[in-house]
């Protein structure tokens, strides 16, 4: 009775341990407030690829601005205007200066800027030029993406079409990490202004809220590494798989030696 006791405890024991591995934000309580620091949005960097459309009232005065002799289009094939059509959406790229060339009235700075800040921007150089008195932009991300590798259960490279995402978002969309992965250590890969640089997140707890790489920015790299486990089980693996080749050729030479002796 006293041993079905005792084992009965270490596999309590056991399962809250394993429950401490893998639950998530483990320092917050019910009813915990916790500020958010800013309303995140993901800024315009060179190199990103938007779609522009200018609207007004009278759409002849708007169409000079939506079309030019030649476009990306979002399949990123070339195309004349006047073949595709006024409602095609064009693909314009922000340059390595971050400028945004556009049809009329010329380059427009964007790099640092939310899509409604370089949408008011545009919309007041319009006004300003007399080009148009009520002028409204839309402006879109064309491809904008993160990757999510290591530890997930379905690793790849994602769309995100919202200007607020999140590194739980991001695992979200990857099928949520396996129960091998690490959670205290998520790293954030990011490149900003040429250089490369990364952050380990600690997932189970509410100090992940305070970093500024809780909330992605385009082209992050999440990478979920593996714990202790897994890596030790994929050396295994490994040196198995290597003993077995280097067996496997020691057979096949002794027995080419063997038929060329006889």
């Amino acid at each position: 009775m006293r041993r079905i006791f005792l084992l009965t405890a270490a596999a309590l024991l056991a399962s809250c341990a394993s429950q401490r591995r893998v639950v998530y934000l483990q320092d917050i309580q019910p009813g915990d407030r916790i500020p958010v620091a800013e309303s995140y949005q993901i800024r315009i960097k060179p190199l990103d690829r938007l779609t522009v459309v200018v609207n007004s009232r009278n759409p002849e005065l708007a169409a000079p601005f939506n079309t030019s002799s030649s476009y990306t289009s979002l399949n990123g094939s070339q195309a004349s205007s006047s073949a595709a059509g006024v409602n095609a959406l064009q693909v314009r790229t922000v340059d390595t200066e971050g400028m945004l060339d556009m049809p009329i009235i010329g380059p427009v700075p964007c790099a640092g800027k939310t899509r409604e800040e370089l949408a008011r921007d545009i919309a007041r150089k319009i006004e300003a030029g007399g080009y148009i008195s009520d002028p409204t932009v839309n402006i879109q991300f064309a491809d904008m993406k993160i990757s999510v590798i290591g530890e997930v259960a379905r690793p790849g490279q994602y769309d995100i079409v919202n200007d607020r995402v999140s590194l739980f978002d991001a695992l979200s969309m990857a099928g949520d990490l396996t129960i091998y992965g690490v959670r205290d250590g998520v790293v954030v890969i990011r490149e900003e202004n040429g250089v490369r640089t990364s952050a380990s997140l600690d997932m189970t707890s509410r100090e992940i809220y305070d970093s500024p790489y809780f909330y992605l920015q385009q082209n992050d790299v999440v990478y979920v590494k593996p714990n202790k486990y897994k890596a030790q089980s994929g050396e295994i693996s490994q040196n198995r798989n290597f003993y077995l080749s280097l067996v496997g050729t020691a057979i096949s030479v002794a027995t080419l030696i063997v038929t060329l002796t006889r």
